[in-house]
């Protein structure tokens, strides 16, 4: 029942109470989730120290929902059926559920809202309100009916419901939507991070983490194989693969590497993709990116191979169809600057880009790409004066199209035009026109005797104007993948061998039929055939193959085999490439004598389809259908190389990276260009010289040459960005003996290049610039395209595969719709029906008998005599069906689900083992210390029996007390003082004061044991009165007399501090309140919006904000949640209504909590604070026990531990640890930190950390640790900050308490760095070295930054010293001064005389507080320059009073 401004909720808790019973709540409409919470804990009367959520709970599908914490449950009420919202008893199925939050670290998700709306779907259905669907299923192997019309019926249902993947086992299918789906942001890959394969739903992220997983659990390396044909989108699911690899991978340190790697994709898609018929984005080359890790996971480097760029789309392409993205990008990105520096143009004055597609409307977002690339190339590495010369080779390659060619009125010949078009050419190729003009229309033939220049044709023409255009462009291209490749090497592995693993992504252009193919076409569908037989392999061959070779029970499933169509391409010596290689090396040949052969040799191959005579084409029948291919230019394209004439042009550029692009060696040429900037330098210094001995002919000395040198021209591969500078003051004969000799060393070292040109020699299309004088012809194009692809398989075959299915879902491009017979047809071709039979009744999970039995030893008996019965029969006793396993003659066969069931049973098993260990443990230490105290008992009965018989016999001054030193004597004037000085009424409040009074006193025990008993506030008053109690208490009444003396002695050293810190804060007002600026500044600065840790993010694929749900573009800049991973825009941080689910909100003001086990963040009042509980413990332990031998290796009192524990959990505030032993405290700080439900490094950075302590060098360990605690939560982060340097000041003493930095790290990494408690314990314990070096590697900085702080400290106090001194000896001059110094003189030895009586009277009548004699005897320095100026201020006062 509600009214207008209250609501009724009925709250069913789910715990160990009456079934069905609840409370019923009236609550205002606008109370949040947290409100509700409070107010039904404390009506149930439930524990409040425990977490709880609130869940709502709805009839259909079973959905339940966890509210955050400023969800208001009554909105929700209003949503639900009205009979519901009356009064909605568990009964009806609507209803709000309050049970137990977790603290195991997870992060808690909402799931997909498909998934939602899927549910919500069926509950109508359910109830009759709309037509019952077909059950859904995410993956097809678990389909009741195999069908093609099952598998297409689930891939469309779930299609429609935004569902684009679909699993077939471990194979994903991703249906191409021509849409983005907000599915794709961080938060969804910390939400399949070290998740088990099919346990979430499927999602392109599950496979990269399998995949990665996979690769760290077995030591073996990894490919990620994308199929599909083209518009299915595998260039995207690429990027997504490789977003998620590097995110996963960046693990406490982001080097380069993963920024290069993500900042290569752009490029490479701007100069290698455009838009087709069927998709947006085609990659017009095939690409292998191979992430190489360190076994711990942590990326290495990289290298990325290219195959087969579609060069001939540059000059001519269907009508419906555009050339390479870059060009349009940079026509209209450019800046009005850049348009005037590259001599740019409209997009429609290009022949080369005459198209009938407008480009209109798509302006906005080739300008935001154009940014985009601007920045991706800066993250590769590309410099600026590079990137200047990329355009301008661009903006070139466009200016040869608009070449034109017309016959000569009066000559043989073309004339070339016209001249504003050379002329741009020239000025951005940097070559000159006549010889431009020369290579364009003529073309030189050698003789024996002479070389002839003969002219071009027309035809003959505008294809050598083609084929520089294209050359040019790819050369381009591969200098590009050339120096990502040496952006991307780790320099390290060429000065070391580490042993790296890999994930392989490969993205292949996919199967292509169009109306008109070509030889482009014709490799790229032998690529896709390839592949196909790959994927038939390693799904049916070699499984099958396997199954009956270890004799289980299996029936063959038959598949489609197109080894007949790959020999029909491939096989010596008729296969059609080496027809199409001979015919290419006949100089008579034609295209329609290769046909003629083609269709010769074949005629009776059923996978070559004869045509008729006349029409120029073949065709092909290849797995995914048939194919015609036309005939045309396949000659010329299969030795389309660059011709030599363009080459000699090229060469004579003045721009050296031009002639960079047309070396076919890079290593040569890198080499040749050191050459070449010596022989110039050489000559510009000796030119200078000349110069400067004609201005001066009567110096035969040497100048001061200003030189500077022009570099952007002339450095290959920016080796020569910083060779040159102003020299001054240098000899020229010296600086060139110095430059050649050091410089020249350096420079020639050309391992790297050496290293990228060993990985991807095959990539780079063979060219004539350094086989102009051979007669050896280069390979053709189908030879290193055949070249490539057998090493890219020979790649894969070494390496464990996951495979990728990406389907075109229709062939208009057109968002979300789904076309029926086109699926269909690509589901057939790819032998899904097939695929999904072999994998639902195969076995996904395989083990050898040791396999098995090293991983499954606890499960298994002690004693294993013979292993294969030995597993039958554990298998048998879990209750597994006999057809989920089968036992081979060497291996084990499990079914998925089967392998999941066993894994989890040994999770149990182990933590049921490793609890049994743990409580025998406790109970061998509580015995141990059970009879160690007997023992001390029993000694002490025995000593007390025979001390109290003594006594009978003995005398009582048996133990006589040490004698005084006669020499020191008291002087008349020291008094007893009944009242105590006004200056004592002040107040200790700053940590400062107090460490300057421990300094100045010289004798820490008489103050730190009186004030650990106090509060940290405390007076000089009080703590005169604590000293006089302690003393009073400890001399006793024989010594009482003596007392005031004591005390009154103390009262005036004390005195007299107070004075000296009262000047020397006046000296400093400045600093303090700077300080407390500062201290306010820091209080009062806000966290992010509630609870988000936010932090800039450069997004580098397209994610939505989950704010306001509109896109993130690529290379944005973004703000994320190191916690919760939440994405949003800068505008939307204020907008944020959203609790974080990272970690709890703080503790509010006036709120009552526990202080063990209790979340952190609900413990501290602000974000820079430390809990009380903690703190005061370790301020003990640092007042009281940093001497202790084991301090915190060895334990305390059980007893005594629970007592103390007690006590702080009741009132903290009033318990006096002076009471307890020092390492019952010292174990309850160890318990405390224990039983935080989120440890102080935080169970979601747990792996963060263990990848940082594993990285190779201990520099980048060290800044990777350092980053990751950044990303603590501020109160985490002052704790541990705390924490650590306790630590340091107990490894400080390790002389005296024998705890090192490492024994403190052994003992301390398993409370403040331990894994979550749904972690595979086996795993866990491999990871305390990795754990301890971590803690270890922060005690040990933070030592280094204590010892350099400490001794900046003594260099200034030696130099305050030395001033003061000076000062002094100034002063003799005059009789007053050295008076003054005479005073002060017989003064301090008076005081000094007065504190050794002092110090010696304490060590006699306080025996128990003795500490070392170089303690007793050293005096800080500051504290002498107190009581300098304590005396100056004493004397000034005699002064003044003399005057008058």
């Amino acid at each position: 029942v509600s009214d207008e401004a209250v609501c009724t909720l009925q709250i069913y808790p789910r715990f160990a109470i009456k079934p069905g019973q609840g409370c019923i709540l009236r609550v205002p409409k606008e109370a949040t989730a947290t409100t509700v919470i409070k107010t039904a804990v404390a009506t149930l009367g439930m524990d409040t120290s425990k977490p709880y959520i609130l869940v709502e709970v709805q009839e259909y599908g079973g959905e339940e929902w966890v509210l955050q914490a400023s969800d208001q449950p009554v909105q929700r009420v209003l949503l639900w059926p009205r009979k519901a919202q009356d009064k909605h008893p568990q009964s009806d199925g609507y209803f709000f559920a309050l049970q137990e939050g977790s603290y195991d670290g997870s992060i808690q998700y909402d799931v997909m809202t498909s998934v939602r709306q899927e549910k919500v779907a069926q509950g109508l259905a359910n109830r009759g309100f709309v037509t019952q669907q077909p059950q859904e299923y995410d993956d097809l192997c678990n389909l009741p009916e195999l069908t093609e019309e099952s598998i297409l019926g689930t891939l469309r249902h779930r299609f429609h419901k935004q569902k684009i993947y679909t699993f077939a086992s471990n194979i994903l299918i991703a249906v191409n939507p021509f849409k983005f789906l907000p599915i794709y942001n961080p938060r969804y890959v910390k939400m399949y991070e070290n998740h088990t394969l099919g346990k979430l739903e499927p999602h392109v992220f599950a496979i990269a983490d399998a995949a990665f997983h996979t690769m760290l659990n077995k030591q073996v390396n990894q490919c990620i194989v994308i199929s599909g044909e083209s518009g299915s989108g595998k260039t995207q699911s690429t990027n997504f693969l490789i977003h998620c690899l590097t995110a996963l991978s960046q693990k406490g340190y982001t080097s380069g590497v993963e920024r290069t790697i993500l900042g290569a994709g752009p490029v490479l898609e701007a100069f290698g993709n455009a838009k087709t018929a069927y998709n947006n984005n085609s990659s017009r080359f095939g690409k292998f990116i191979q992430v190489n890790y360190l076994e711990s996971g942590v990326v290495r480097g990289a290298v990325v191979e290219k195959y087969l760029l579609e060069k001939c789309r540059l000059v001519s392409r269907g009508k419906t169809e555009r050339n390479y993205h870059v060009f349009y990008y940079l026509l209209i990105g450019a800046s009005e600057e850049e348009k005037d520096e590259f001599k740019l143009l409209r997009p429609e004055e290009y022949h080369y880009l005459k198209e009938e597609i407008p480009i209109s409307e798509d302006q906005a977002e080739m300008k935001h790409e154009f940014r985009r690339l601007h920045q991706a190339m800066e993250m590769v590495g590309f410099l600026p004066p590079t990137k200047k010369q990329i355009f301008s080779v661009l903006s070139a390659i466009l200016y040869l199209g608009n070449v034109t060619y017309e016959p000569k009125v009066v000559a043989e010949g073309l004339k070339v035009g016209p001249d504003r078009v050379l002329s741009a050419i020239s000025d951005l190729l940097k070559v000159k026109v006549e010889l431009l003009v020369e290579a364009l229309t003529t073309r030189k033939a050698m003789t024996a005797n002479d070389t002839l220049i003969l002219p071009y044709s027309l035809s003959e023409a505008i294809t050598a104007r083609d084929s520089m255009a294209k050359s040019l462009y790819s050369a381009l291209f591969d200098w590009i993948v050339l120096r990502i490749n040496h952006a991307l090497l780790n320099k390290i592995d060429l000065e070391e061998s580490v042993p790296c693993l890999s994930i392989g992504v490969l993205d292949i252009f996919g199967f292509e039929d169009f109306k008109t193919n070509s030889f482009e076409q014709f490799c790229i569908n032998y690529a896709n055939e390839q592949l196909q037989y790959y994927c038939n392999q390693c799904i049916f061959k070699l499984e099958q193959e396997e199954y009956m070779a270890e004799g289980i029970i299996w029936h063959n499933i038959d598949y489609p085999d197109n080894i007949g169509c790959i020999s029909l391409f491939s096989k010596k010596p008729t296969g059609l490439f080496y027809l199409l290689d001979e015919e290419s090396n006949f100089p008579q040949a034609t295209d329609s004598t290769l046909l003629e052969k083609f269709k010769q040799q074949h005629q009776n191959n059923p996978f070559f389809v004869q045509t008729p005579v006349r029409v120029p084409a073949f065709v092909i029948r290849h797995f995914a259908g048939k194919v015609k291919y036309q005939i045309k230019d396949f000659r010329e394209k299969n030795t389309d190389h660059m011709r030599p004439d363009i080459v000699a042009l090229l060469r004579s550029s003045e721009c050296s990276y031009l002639r960079q692009l047309i070396g076919a060696n890079p290593v040569a040429v890198f080499r040749w260009g050191i050459l070449r900037a010596t022989i110039r330098t050489l000559a510009v210094f000796n030119e200078a010289g000349r110069s400067w001995a004609e201005k001066h002919p009567g110096n035969i000395y040497g100048a001061l040459i200003d030189f500077s040198f022009d570099r952007s021209e002339e450095g290959p591969l920016e080796a020569f960005e910083d060779i040159f500078a102003t020299f001054e003051n240098k000899n020229l004969t010296d600086f060139l003996f110095h430059w050649i000799h050091c410089e020249m060393g350096n420079l020639i070292d050309s391992h790297s290049l050496k290293f990228i040109m060993g990985l991807t020699q095959h990539n780079r299309a063979t060219r004539s610039l350094l086989r102009l004088h051979t007669k050896k012809k280069p390979p053709s194009i189908s030879t290193q395209f055949q070249a490539s692809l057998s090493k890219l398989l020979e790649t894969l075959r070494k390496a464990e595969p996951f495979f990728v299915r990406c389907i075109r879902s229709n062939g208009d491009k057109r968002e979300m719709h789904f076309d029926d017979a086109l699926v269909l047809q690509q589901l057939r071709y790819t032998s899904m029906l097939q695929t999904v039979r072999i994998r639902m009744s195969g076995y996904g999970a395989k083990f050898t008998f040791k396999e098995f039995t090293d991983q499954f030893r606890v499960l298994l008996p002690k004693e294993i005599s013979t292993p294969q019965q030995d597993i039958t029969n554990l298998l048998t006793k879990m209750g597994l069906p006999s057809s989920s396993f089968q036992i081979g003659r060497t291996k084990v066969f499990l079914k998925e689900s089967e392998r999941q069931i066993l894994q989890e049973a040994l999770h149990k098993e182990v933590m049921r083992s490793i609890i049994i260990l743990q409580r025998w443990f406790r109970a061998c230490l509580m015995r141990k210390q059970y009879l160690r105290e007997r023992e001390g008992i029993i000694t002490i009965q025995v000593l007390f029996v025979w001390l109290a018989r003594g006594c009978l016999v003995i005398n009582s001054a048996t133990f006589p007390g040490p004698r005084r030193n006669p020499t020191i004597k008291i002087s008349r004037a020291t008094r007893v003082q009944e009242k105590w000085n006004a200056s004592l009424d002040r107040e200790i409040t700053d940590s400062n004061e107090l460490h300057h009074l421990d300094e100045f006193l010289g004798n820490q025990v008489c103050v730190v044991d009186v004030y650990s008993s106090l509060n940290p506030n405390i007076g000089y008053k009080d703590l005169m009165s604590g000293y006089q109690k302690r003393v009073a208490s400890l001399a006793g009444l024989k010594k009482a007399s003596e007392v005031p003396l004591v005390v009154n002695l103390f009262q005036s050293v004390l005195d007299g501090f107070i004075r000296g810190e009262l000047k020397r804060l006046e000296t400093e007002p400045c600093k303090v309140k700077e300080r407390n600026r500062r201290k306010s500044k820091r209080d009062k600065c806000p966290d992010g919006p509630l609870g988000h840790l936010f932090s800039t993010y450069q997004v580098t694929i397209m994610q939505s904000c989950d704010q306001c749900s509109s896109y993130i573009w690529g290379m944005e800049k973004a703000f994320m949640c190191s916690s919760c991973k939440m994405v949003c825009h800068k505008k939307c941080l204020s907008k944020i209504t959203v609790n974080c689910t990272g970690h709890c909100d703080r503790k509010k003001e006036g709120e009552q909590t526990l202080h063990f086990g209790v979340p952190l963040c609900a413990l501290v009042r602000t974000a820079d604070s430390v809990p009380f509980v903690m703190e005061k413990m370790l301020v003990h332990v640092e007042m009281n026990g940093l001497y202790t031998e084991g301090i915190y290796r060895k334990s305390g009192s059980a007893c005594r531990a629970k007592e103390l524990h007690h006590i702080l959990e009741k009132d903290p505030q009033a318990v006096s640890l002076d009471n307890y032993p020092i390492h019952t405290i010292t174990g309850l700080v160890k318990l405390w930190l224990r039983e935080l439900p989120d440890p102080l490094m935080t169970y979601s950075l747990y792996n963060d950390f263990l990848y940082a302590a594993d990285l190779p060098e201990a520099s980048e360990r060290l800044r990777a640790i350092y980053r990751k605690l950044d990303e603590l939560p501020p109160s985490n982060f002052s704790t541990l900050e705390r924490l650590i340097f306790h630590l340091v000041k107990v490894a400080k003493e390790e002389a005296h308490n024998r705890m090192s930095a490492n024994a403190l790290a052994i003992l301390f990494a398993p409370c403040i760095l331990r894994c979550p408690d749904s972690s595979d314990p086996l795993l866990s314990m491999k990871d305390i070295n990795k754990t301890t070096l971590c803690v270890e590697i922060l005690i040990n900085e933070q030592t280094r930054c204590y010892n350099q702080k400490m001794e900046e400290i003594q260099q200034l106090e030696n130099a305050e010293a030395m001033a003061i001194n000076q000062l002094k000896l100034r002063r003799q001059s005059t009789f007053v001064l050295m008076l003054r110094i005479i005073s002060m003189y017989l003064y301090c030895t008076v005081q000094n005389l007065f504190r050794l009586w002092f110090r010696n009277e304490l060590a006699f009548r306080l025996p128990e507080f003795e500490q070392d004699s170089s303690d007793a005897e050293n005096m800080d320095s500051e504290s002498l320059v107190s009581s300098e100026s304590l005396l100056e201020d004493h004397f000034v006062s005699l002064n003044s009073e003399g005057q008058y």
